[in-house]
């Protein structure tokens, strides 16, 4: 299994420093959301 580090980064300069996917400006909740709502 990959380490999620891996692919979410912290930055305060992004989102005010919410989890992202690295490169994006997606935010972690945003999908789990999703996944929790079906």
């Amino acid at each position: 299994m990959e380490d999620y580090r891996v692919k979410i980064e912290i930055n305060p300069k992004i989102l005010l420093g919410k989890p992202v996917f690295k490169g994006t400006r997606i935010p972690v909740y945003v999908i789990f959301d999703m996944l929790a709502e079906g």
